[in-house]
Parts: structure tokens; sequence; C-alpha cells
């Protein structure tokens, strides 16, 4: 097959090349072709890359120019078309440079977590208050609604069980493992993420008899350890592909009678419970929601009831400042996603009359996690292809967790496992 480019011109009129004629435009429009500038854009945002470069423990080689400074080696094979994507769509852009091989490096990660490290000094002070002007607003569509929120979870969860089962361990766990101790070993992943379950079973007081509801089943393990200990417990879902095999590993279990699987907007939560467990589901309800998801908490717990939460943060300031921005993960990860602050927690959670009893991080572990994920994804390229994604995704996916990494690493990011239980009385 005979795949078409858009004719690009550059900004003194020539014609620019699409830069990677195998990446297929029909499900790749925006990596496949070159995106519009105006005059004089390009030539500023490589001023302005370069200066802030300079000042960064960062070794930046431009096409076939010597490198310049020192530390972890960005190598920007074509420099034109990557100033060019950052100069239209700032990070979006710059993501997009990666899936298009535009530019590469000698060590993915520790290139990432110096960007994000130092993200605020990549943008000159006075522009950084106008992000609202330069930035591009999140698209109508992902609004979490009950409808966009279906299609959110299926664009990231419904993709394949078998692409998640490649780099996962067994547990088919897809959030923060804890470990013993840092660094972490492969084959220590699947215990540590039991360990990390049990801990937030601890934390909401799950034993036999317990009535337990979870929002966000994943594919079934903290289900399945909650059953094991006694509990009844109910698990909902907005990923069809995540449902079906959480059910099929229930039955496998034996553990029909005491786990019901369902396929539920949280917001369609019926009863109470006496403990409420949410395993990093919260990133994916939007602050919009965040009152809604919240009060669903709330009006779940039975009196004395127990919940336990686990969520990514990140500080308040950058939250804020990023809630309304559409970033590359949103476009192409995670759309509708959107990480809340340890405040806008506290902040929430104290509006729907829960207080935080206990609040425990684990940055590190999640690094740790992220890196054992990225190491079995590297390792499985082939049986990734031969499930269908094709190489443009794989790039995608090793930006992807090597970017979440980073955050971790560089302290942009935390995870914390936070108690909730009813306010005080006054």
């Amino acid at each position: 097959m005979t795949l078409s480019f858009p004719r690009a011109t550059g900004e003194d009129g020539a014609p620019v090349p699409p830069p990677h004629p195998g990446i297929d435009p029909g499900v790749w429009p925006d990596v496949a072709r070159l995106p519009r500038t105006r005059p004089g854009h390009t030539a500023a945002a490589q001023v302005l890359i370069r200066r802030a470069c300079a000042q960064l423990p960062l070794r930046l080689r431009l096409g076939d120019h010597t490198p310049s400074g020192s530390g972890p080696e960005l190598t920007v094979h074509q420099p034109d078309v990557f100033f060019r994507r950052i100069a239209a769509d700032g990070l979006i852009g710059f993501g997009e440079s990666y899936m298009a091989r535009e530019w590469d490096s000698d060590d993915l990660v520790a290139v990432l977590t110096v960007l994000a490290a130092h993200v605020d000094d990549l943008v000159p002070a006075p522009l950084r208050n106008l992000r609202g002007i330069w930035g591009r607003r999140r698209p109508g569509a992902q609004r979490n609604t009950p409808e966009g929120a279906w299609e959110n979870i299926h664009r990231h969860y419904d993709l394949s069980n078998d692409l998640f089962a490649l780099f996962l361990d067994p547990t088919m766990t897809y959030s923060s493992a804890v470990f013993t101790a840092l660094p972490a070993r492969p084959e220590e992943l699947e215990a540590a993420q039991h360990r990390k379950t049990d801990r937030l079973l601890d934390l909401a007081f799950v034993g036999p008899g317990c009535r337990l509801l979870e929002i966000g089943t994943g594919w079934g393990e903290l289900a399945l350890r909650a059953a094991a200990r006694g509990a009844q417990v109910v698990t909902v879902t907005f990923s069809a592909e995540q449902r079906g095999l959480a059910r099929r590993r229930v039955a496998e279990a034996g553990l029909a009678d005491r786990v019901s699987v369902e396929l539920r907007d949280y917001r369609d939560v019926k009863g109470k419970y006496d403990a409420v467990v949410s395993v990093e589901m919260i990133e994916a309800v939007g602050a919009e929601f965040w009152p809604a998801y919240f009060s669903v908490l709330r009006r779940a717990l039975a009196p004395g009831g127990r919940i336990a939460l686990q969520s990514i943060t990140m500080a308040h300031k950058k939250m804020l400042l990023t809630r309304r921005t559409h970033t590359w993960i949103s476009k192409y990860v995670f759309p509708g996603g959107l990480i809340p602050s340890r405040t806008a927690i506290e902040e929430q959670s104290a509006r729907a009359g829960l207080r935080i009893a206990s609040d425990h991080g684990y940055r590190d572990h999640y690094a740790e996690t992220l890196r054992l994920w990225r190491e079995r994804f590297h390792a499985r390229t082939d049986d990734v292809g031969a499930l269908g994604f094709d190489a443009t995704f794989q790039r995608m996916w090793e930006l992807y967790l090597a970017y979440s990494e980073a955050g971790f690493r560089s302290h942009y990011l935390d995870v914390r496992q936070l108690l909730l239980m009813e306010a005080d009385p006054r």
C-alpha cells in the first residue's frame, strides 16, 4: 500500500517532506504530517530551547553538529522538524516528534527526568502565566460525563488485555507496587503488588464478613484478595475488557459467590459498605467531577466505615496550571485524565464530609514499578507487534512509561495511600 502525505512548506516557502513515510496517516495523522507554524516561531522555539538546555545537566546534539553540554544525551536527528513541532504544539509536539523518530536518547528516562525536574526553567518566566493563551485547551469531547468517561476509559483500558499482560506481572496489577527495598529486582514485582494490595485492605479493615465496594476493578486482583479474606465484594469498572478478564479470574478462583464484577459508572453505585477502596481511579475522574466522586464515596460508606484511596498526586500549583491544558498524555494515553494534588483531595474530601485520617507516600516505589514495566515492555516488542500494534504505537508507549517514571524520579509526581473517614462532628 502506498501512503500519501500532505505537502507541507517551511517558513521560507520551501517544501518540507514528511519526516517518516512509514507512519500511517490514517492512524497517526498529527505524527505523519508536519504542523503549520507562523513565520519566525520555529526560529524562536530553537533559541528558547537551546538556551534552556544550555543551563541544564543535559547533552544536546543537533543533527551532525558536535553536542553541547554534559549529562544524558538528547539527540535530535531532524532539528528543523523537531523545533517546528515544538513551536506549533509545545510538549505535544515534543512527544509527537519522538513518536516520529525525530529525536532519541541514550538514556530516555534520564533525559526526561532532567526536563521534569527543571520544567519551570524551560519556559521564560514572563510566558509561564500566559499558558492559557499559548497552551491548547482540553477538547470538550474528553469531559468525563457518563458518555465521555466511557469513551475515555475504552481508549486506554480496552486496548487489549493481551497487551497489558505482556508487561504487567501475573497479578495484572496496573498501579504502584510497594517493595521491601529499592532498587527492586524483576522477580520481586508480583510480591510487591501483593504487599501494596494488602496494605490497602488492611487500611480499610477488610476481613471476614466485610462488605467491600471497589471503585475501579482493574483486572480483579484486589477483589480476589479481599474475597479470600472472607469479604463480600462489589467491584465496578467502565472497561468491558477488564470486566471480562476479572470475572473469569474470579470464577477460576472459585470466588464467584463472594465477588460481583459490574460494568457500571461509579456515579450509579448503590448501597452501603463497611469499606470502600479505590486504587488510582481518581485520576480518570476529572476535576469537574471530583465533587461527585467524593460524594459517592461518602454516600456508600456505612457508619464507622473506612475508605482506602490510592492516588497519584502533583503539587497543587502545577495542577492548577495544567488542569485545563491539553497535553501529550491526554491526547494519546489518558484522554480525560487529570492527576489531583494532595490539597485538592483534602478539600474535596472535606466538602463531602470526609477527613484524611492517615497518609503515606510511595513515590520511589512507583518509579521502580514503572522501570520494571518499561523493561518488560521493551523486551516484548516483537510480541506487541504480533498483537497488531505498530512501531509508532510502541514508540508512544515507551515514551509514556519513561515519561511517567521520570515524573516520579524527579519528584514532580508522588503516589499516596490515604485513609478517609467520616469527618468529626462539630
